[in-house]
């Protein structure tokens, strides 16, 4: 297969192109060359082909989707840190404006790509200590569930041209980069805890879980729809922050406190603060994908490993 893929240089990216670049041909739409290829091993670069695009605009970079047998859009500005007006634009615009780019360039191709694989959030949903969320559950009407609203939205405009479309609301995602890395090395001084009162729901799911999930998607054309990319067995943030100290062999003694998040990142504090109890319900019954790693423990073992 010939597949074009945003945001490849993220953590997901990444992981997503090492996994597709052994056995297909991967075009890595990136905004910075000599960072796209300074990301990924020369083994793997005779089946890549690196292309900088604008995010924001068509260009000739969209020559190269024609032919292509499908695209993964997971671009999209990094929602952890400080929520000014001027930022919340960017999370909007590179979600909602970078997809409907992405949508348009599709369909201005002569051979158009048979599927797109789009990424969105679970925050589709907004935040609960006591709700439960599944696919069919409705948005939220908080910040970014309207971004991830208007973000599925644009994706939504390619089946138009009978592209079949699939979209993960993905949860956190943990492995070698992310929220992870954030935590661990308060873990490693024996200064871990869990973020605020520790009562907020964490809805995870491993990165390899989540990379295998897009490529049974990829594969299986059969495949189409909205689906929760989340481990089965959400948890609280105080048993994730317990669970990562038993797997460093370090306590879970320090929380960080609300406003000291609230300071760092505003509005945005507010995801981690509250969180929300997602369950994948569609993804299990439909993909019958079934989770190399559905126990927490044993995701952060590996992890950490």
């Amino acid at each position: 297969m010939k597949i074009a893929i945003t945001g490849a240089t993220g953590f997901v990216g990444k992981k997503l192109v090492q996994k597709l670049g052994v056995d297909n041909q991967i075009i890595v739409l990136t905004r910075n060359l000599d960072k796209a290829k300074s990301t990924f091993p020369t083994t793997l670069q005779s089946n890549l082909e690196f292309v900088q695009y604008t995010p924001k605009a068509l260009g000739d970079w969209q020559n190269k989707l024609d032919g292509c047998d499908g695209v993964v859009n997971l671009a999209g500005a990094p929602i952890a840190q400080r929520w000014t007006p001027s930022y919340k634009k960017e999370i909007l615009d590179s979600r909602e404006l970078g997809t409907q780019i992405i949508v348009t360039a599709i369909k201005n191709c002569n051979h158009r790509p048979k599927f797109l694989i789009n990424a969105s959030a679970i925050g589709f949903y907004g935040t609960s200590e006591t709700a439960t969320y599944t696919e069919i559950s409705p948005p939220g009407d908080d910040f970014l569930g309207q971004v991830c609203q208007k973000w599925e939205k644009e994706a939504h405009k390619v089946q138009e041209a009978g592209v079949r479309l699939v979209i993960f609301r993905l949860g956190i995602v943990l492995g070698d980069g992310g929220a992870l890395a954030k935590m661990i090395p308060s873990f490693k001084v024996f200064a871990g805890g869990p973020i605020g009162e520790g009562n907020q729901w964490f809805s995870w799911i491993h990165i390899d879980d989540l990379v295998n999930l897009m490529v049974s998607a990829i594969a299986d054309s059969n495949i189409q729809g909205t689906f929760n990319a989340t481990a089965p067995y959400p948890i609280k943030m105080s048993e994730l922050c317990d669970k990562l100290g038993d797997v460093m062999n370090r306590p879970s003694w320090l929380p960080v406190p609300s406003f000291a998040l609230e300071l760092l990142l505003g509005d945005g504090a507010k995801v981690v603060l509250e969180g929300q109890k997602v369950l994948p319900e569609k993804t299990i019954k439909e993909i019958k994908y079934n989770f190399q790693y559905s126990d927490v423990k044993s995701a952060l073992q590996e992890i950490v490993d």
